[in-house]
């Protein structure tokens, strides 16, 4: 029911305003200033009671010094606001209008009266305002008194190593400089920036430079890990402020990294910030060692004792790993679910179903396959040359069917070796890709370095091996059965509701399969030998099989056989555990709930059950035994909308309206519900995400330049800092100026 404004002359309702709106107060005193000055003689009649509950003014009626906005979606008046502003003439202009609120003609004692109490209260606010600026001048006074001015000097000087270091970290440039022992050593990265900082005017580096002892050290390997150390935790809580705020969030995990020779895993975090925008952004780097109870063990205690967060309020959690680190996390995310079922296992909408499929099937010959995948999708972007090598094999092969060719080249202009339907690209593009190789490592006109021959003599020889042809070729016809199911979850809302319906015709599709291996092994094996006799290929078992099972009493098995038992039907039942386990019911029950996004609802015709699901968030609501009711005005509010209004689609468009704040149910559950992993990340004005910066860091940075505090600033440089605050942290964290003394060899000096 919309709110109509009380004020003379103000048609505005909050069905067609941002604007807030206030009931009149129930303080009588209070409540008769507002009628007072709103001139509605109708309303002097009325109780404080009466006017509460069926009056509002909306906030133009206010200065805009007494609205407060608590949040994006909360407006509240300081305690002591009465509304001035008033339209009290624009009537006058067409008096034979019907004027509803009737504005009250004053009296002179009347406007004797207005003028004392105005004048009153102008002097009160002066009053309040001198007491203020006067306490406010006394503080600032005091924390000028506190601070000598050696402490003055000091925290200049912290500031200026904080820029210093953040400067470092935000254009990935590392403190140190690699240099061979036995060489003469050139001054390090920071100690050059501390001595142009010098030389350019920075008093407080100069001041503290000239009082360093000759050849005494000036800024030890332990400050700079202090400094760093508070640079990256401030930054980071920078970012927990927000998830904090938000409360609800999932965590999701990246392939390894290594950092000075041990493995680390990436965390991310997912969660609906102040402005209803979904955003994920990179926390951390967890050790990654001991076994999978370990493992969780150490994840649940960052997440809680580190971050201050609660693991209850984890909704979601997805995992991108490859080779034999996916079955471990996959360990993990079992472990983390059996302590919070609410931590949902799900797919990671950052990469294809398809490949996290096959990424978790721990058999030998499929991590072959995707191990040469990742190595030929990394091999082509070293050079445009190659890319153009692999074009010329393709109209080589294809030579008599151009659209062909074209279509191919178009499909692999791009980073195909992550897409949907690498697998069946792969297979297209065999008998190119061998012939690509094959002409880099002849490298008949010495276009390629040794290195980059090296890597293509490597594939060659793995893309001319049955096992893997026969392998590659069982997964595009065992996953194509879920190659569209997994397409429709990285699209759209509409498209992720539908494929949540559509999962039972998958699994049905799948276990048919299973059932009828016989049937169609023979198929897929004959394919592969067909391919295999183009290539030139032998068609034979594995020599690694052979030699582990060669033995007297055995005769040979024939190769359909050894690849039906090892490889077409351990896959086809590890696909169908996977999709089984990352799309529980749980997991279904909420992503159909996608039908409160409106624009489900009008394409369901409105006749969808949001509350038969609804259970699974059903704790996390403010208002749970309200929502019934709450959903059903929710869905005519949208059924009975004018024609000129558009349905929003996206969970992030219906966050952003202005009445879902009178939905609190519902606001609630689309947020929840949005920080699933499994939905896709909508563009909220960043031209990146967080992942990609990791990404660009690593591809950019040297496994021996990495540092983890300086990768952290530099993949969050993004996040506001500052600087103020992370000297004041320094000074609480670190009171002492001089550290103790180290060994010389760890120790980075500036001598004079």
């Amino acid at each position: 029911m919309p709110n109509f404004c009380a004020a003379p002359n103000c048609t505005r309702k909050s069905t067609q305003s941002d604007l807030a709106f206030f009931r009149f107060p129930r303080d009588p005193e209070r409540c008769r200033l507002w009628v007072e000055n709103c001139r509605r003689a109708d309303l002097e009649a009325k109780t404080s009671d009466q006017l509460n509950k069926h009056y509002r003014l909306c906030a133009k009626h206010f200065d805009p010094a007494m609205v407060c906005k608590t949040s994006p979606y909360r407006t509240v008046l300081k305690d002591t606001a009465i509304p001035t502003i008033f339209d009290l003439t624009s009537h006058l202009k067409n008096p034979h209008s019907r004027h509803r609120k009737r504005i009250k003609e004053l009296t002179e004692e009347d406007i004797r009266r207005i003028k004392e109490r105005r004048l009153a209260s102008s002097i009160e606010q002066l009053h309040s305002k001198k007491d203020i600026e006067a306490t406010e001048g006394q503080d600032a006074a005091e924390e000028e008194i506190k601070l000598s001015p050696e402490e003055k000097e000091f925290r200049d000087y912290l500031r200026s190593l904080f820029e210093i270091v953040f400067m470092l970290g935000k254009q990935n440039i590392p403190l140190e400089t690699n240099v061979p022992e036995g060489l003469e050593r050139d001054p390090s990265n920071f100690q050059a920036l501390l001595e142009y900082r010098i030389n350019a005017g920075d008093e407080a580096l100069r001041r503290r430079f000239e009082a360093t002892a000759v050849n005494v050290e000036y800024l030890s390997t332990a400050q700079q890990s202090q400094l760093l150390d508070v640079c990256e935790g401030t930054v980071r809580e920078e970012v927990l402020m927000e998830v904090r705020e938000s409360r609800f969030f999932s965590l999701v995990t990246g392939d390894l990294v290594e950092f000075a020779g041990e493995r680390h895993l990436p965390l991310f975090l997912r969660f609906v910030d102040q402005s209803n925008t979904l955003r994920e952004e990179f926390l951390d780097f967890l050790p990654f060692e001991g076994d999978e109870a370990s493992l969780v063990e150490r994840l649940e205690t960052q997440v809680t004792d580190g971050w201050g967060l609660r693991m209850e309020d984890c909704r979601g959690q997805a995992h991108v790993a490859t080779g034999t680190f996916a079955t471990k996390m996959k360990a993990v995310a079992v472990g983390l679910m059996g302590k919070y079922p609410m931590a949902m296992h799900t797919p990671c909408s950052t990469c294809a179903l398809n490949i996290h499929l096959a990424n978790s099937l721990p058999f030998p010959s499929v991590q072959v396959v995707m191990a040469t995948l990742r190595k030929i999708g990394n091999f082509f972007k070293q050079s445009p040359s190659l890319q153009a090598e692999l074009e010329k094999a393709i109209s080589v092969y294809h030579q008599g069917n151009y659209e062909k060719a074209t279509e191919l080249k178009e499909a692999c202009s791009s980073n195909w070796t992550v897409q949907h339907n690498v697998f069946e690209l792969t297979v297209d593009l065999l008998e190119s890709l061998l012939l690509c190789m094959d002409c880099i490592r002849d490298n008949d006109n010495v276009k390629f370095p040794d290195a980059m021959t090296g890597d293509a003599y490597s594939i060659a020889e793995t893309l001319a091996d049955f096992e893997f042809i026969v392998t590659l070729v069982i997964l595009k016809n065992a996953l194509s059965f879920t190659r569209a199911f997994g397409k429709n979850l990285q699209g759209e809302a509409l498209d992720v509701f539908f494929a949540a319906n559509s999962l039972t015709a998958v699994l049905h599709s799948l276990n048919e399969v299973f059932d009828n291996i016989e049937v169609y092994h023979e198929f897929w094996f004959e394919e592969a030998v067909n391919l295999a006799g183009t290539m030139e290929i032998p068609v034979k078992v594995p020599r690694l099989f052979l030699r582990k099972h060669r033995s007297p009493d055995t005769g040979e098995i024939p190769p359909e056989t050894y690849f039906k038992e090892y490889v077409t039907v351990p896959v086809i039942r590890g696909i169908i555990d996977e999709v089984d386990d990352i799309f529980s019911q749980s997991n279904l029950k909420a992503l159909k709930c996608l039908s409160l996004v409106p624009a489900i609802m009008g394409q369901m015709k409105f006749n969808t059950s949001e509350e038969n699901h609804a259970d699974v968030y059903r704790k996390d609501l403010p208002n749970p035994d309200t929502l019934p009711a709450e959903l059903h005005c929710w869905k005519i509010k949208w059924k009975h909308r004018s024609k000129e209004v558009r349905l929003p689609s996206t969970i992030h468009e219906t966050l952003q309206l202005s009445d879902v704040k009178f939905f609190p149910n519902v606001n609630c559950f689309l947020k929840v519900l949005t920080t699933l992993p499994v939905l896709m990340l909508e563009d909220s004005g960043s031209s990146e995400t967080s992942r990609k910066r990791l990404q660009t860091y690593l591809s950019d940075t040297p496994t021996k330049h990495r540092c983890k505090s300086l990768a952290v600033l530099h993949i969050n440089s993004h996040v506001k800092h500052d600087l103020d605050v992370m000297v004041e942290k320094y000074c609480r964290l670190y009171p002492e100026d001089e550290p103790e003394p180290e060994p010389e060899s760890e120790i980075s000096t500036v001598v004079i």
